[in-house]
């Protein structure tokens, strides 16, 4: 990855965005690219030295970003539930984007594991069959389809530009911003339970975002036309369950968790891909959410 790049990043006020801009700003210029609805966030992206210019993706008006920056680093997701608005979002946007900065180096567009079809035969290559891995949850109905749509966009923009692009799918990240983890425990204490399968126990390989920021420049130079499709996800395999019960025990509240058919399924990614481009992400889960505890609620840990 060139030093002292010009790096677009979108996303850049939500939870694994920011850290991105945040971590990426030590060295580079980066121009935050984002509706900026939270004031508070727009400031402390603007604290680290992160340019911020309000951007509407799926509007398409993005004549404020340069059409050829050195990288491009697409983490923006919408998750209304609203199929054209997340479709316009996630899909369009992202072809808008990319052709608006066509001139760029390379890009990393952020995808999903939640891509891959429910098939039961984890863990899941990057040639695994893809499919509607959210369909029935009644919180991320348009996810999987729409991040398909918007992995296909990709592919297609880096051989309409020449435009080097990889396409990450990232599994659970979490860390000092939050995450999937964090939620659960925000909920629990709200007295609401969280969904597991029937049955059974989701799996997954959460990454905390100092790995996730340490693999941005490294999956940008892995970029191709068109396009590099590669697994991104943490060092551990760890349930639901097991997650559940650490925070338990590090902060003493009780998590429910109820069995639904509607509960998002396990999703265990193939990481052989990853680790012979990138390497092995480095924070263990443990350790991780420790940190992110800490991080984020010092009044509750033992």
């Amino acid at each position: 990855m060139q030093r002292d790049a010009t790096i677009v990043v979108t996303g850049a006020t939500g939870q694994v965005g920011r850290a991105v801009a945040t971590a990426l700003a030590d060295e580079h210029h980066v121009i935050a690219a984002a509706r900026f609805g939270d004031a508070a966030v727009r400031a402390e992206l603007e604290a680290a030295g992160v340019v911020c210019v309000p951007v509407d993706l799926a509007a398409g008006a993005l004549d404020a970003l340069p059409d050829a920056p050195t990288y491009v680093v697409h983490m923006a997701v919408a998750k209304t539930g609203d199929w054209r608005a997340d479709l316009d979002a996630n899909a369009q946007g992202l072809g808008r984007l990319l052709a608006r900065c066509r001139g760029a180096r390379a890009a990393l567009v952020c995808s999903t594991t939640g891509v891959y079809a429910d098939t039961g035969a984890e863990p899941y290559a990057e040639d695994a069959p893809l499919g509607d891995n959210h369909g029935t949850s009644p919180y991320l109905p348009t996810y999987s389809i729409s991040k398909i749509a918007a992995e296909e966009v990709a592919r297609l923009s880096a051989t309409l530009w020449d435009l080097p692009v990889t396409i990450a799918r990232l599994n659970v990240p979490y860390g000092d911003t939050g995450g999937w983890p964090a939620i659960m425990l925000d909920l629990a204490r709200a007295g609401i339970p969280t969904e597991v399968p029937i049955g059974g126990d989701a799996r997954y390989a959460p990454i905390h975002t100092d790995d996730v920021c340490a693999m941005v420049g490294p999956l940008l130079d892995a970029a191709t036309v068109p396009g590099t499709v590669v697994n991104w996800g943490g060092p551990d395999v760890v349930s639901v369950r097991a997650w559940t019960d650490y925070l338990t025990e590090r902060t003493g509240v009780e998590i429910p968790l109820v069995e639904t058919a509607t509960a998002i399924p396990s999703v265990v990614p193939d990481l052989t891909r990853q680790r012979a481009l990138v390497g092995e992400a480095q924070v263990r889960w443990r350790d991780g959410f420790d940190r992110m505890l800490a991080a984020r609620y010092p009044d509750l840990v033992r």
